[in-house]
């Protein structure tokens, strides 16, 4: 469920939690990509980490690679193959012991370490975002919030003051910021960007729907919700025409030039 920031009307807009679950774990899976582990992987990790809560919370000690993959809808071996990249391999007759994965996935993601984040925008996504109580428990923390919008501006969201976006140079400094979200209008994502990187962030998550330019060593992932609409409407309307056929030819190409059908 990935998501665009262009500025959502500040009235009647929720974002689903689903959606900013997605968030998180699109922030988390940034401080795993220099552990050496495949980017493939990683963007599994987090699914496969939240189903392994969740069979600890229950009491489950082992599970087997068939019963993990059923859980997070991919293929036995696909998953062996990822849990191949932390060095976990299982036993055979036993399976994977559930309180050693979550150590290890939790290693590999930097859950082990509170990540100070920035979010740059704080307009309906932005807010929706720092209200959001699922980063705590994936290593994550709101450290500071930006904005342009002087009505925005020194307002408390949750509990942070909102900080006009000329102060991110000293705060993301002064804070020890390395992983950032953009929420800012797709004109502004470029100098965002250029800031936060001046102060020192190193992943951005970027929702502003442009382009945009960072040096070696700065990690970027761009989200579009238009864009993923556009492809969930694509397939709609496949499983349209399969049901119904193809549409019914229009006037134009049923009538013929004098006005008589073809």
């Amino acid at each position: 469920m990935p998501l665009q920031r262009l500025r959502l009307p500040r009235t009647g807009s929720r974002l689903p939690k689903g959606a900013l679950v997605q968030v998180a774990d699109e922030v988390v899976a940034e401080t795993a990509a220099a552990k050496g582990v495949p980017e493939a992987t990683v963007a599994r990790l987090p699914t496969y980490l939240q189903a392994l809560h969740a069979l600890a919370d229950r009491g489950t000690a082992t599970v087997s690679s068939q019963e993990l993959a059923e859980l997070v809808h991919v293929s036995a071996a696909m998953l062996r193959k990822d849990l191949s990249q932390l060095g976990s391999y299982g036993t055979r007759g036993v399976g994977y012991d559930v309180a050693t994965l979550v150590h290890e996935m939790s290693a590999v993601l930097g859950l082990e370490h509170d990540w100070p984040v920035a979010i740059v925008g704080v307009g309906n996504l932005g807010r929706a975002l720092a209200h959001y109580g699922g980063f705590t428990s994936r290593g994550l923390s709101i450290a500071a919030l930006f904005d342009a919008d002087p009505d925005v501006v020194g307002t408390v969201v949750n509990g942070r003051t909102v900080h006009h976006v000329d102060e991110v140079r000293r705060l993301v400094k002064d804070r020890n910021v390395r992983i950032a979200v953009i929420a800012t209008p797709v004109q502004a994502a470029q100098a965002t960007t250029d800031a936060l990187v001046e102060a020192g962030v190193t992943s951005v998550l970027c929702f502003a729907g442009a382009a945009v330019r960072v040096p070696e060593g700065v990690t970027v992932r761009a989200v579009d919700l238009s864009s993923e609409l556009q492809i969930l409407g694509f397939h709609e309307q496949r499983k349209r025409s399969d049901v119904l056929g193809p549409p019914p030819p229009s006037i134009d190409r049923a009538v013929g030039s004098h006005g008589g059908a073809r």
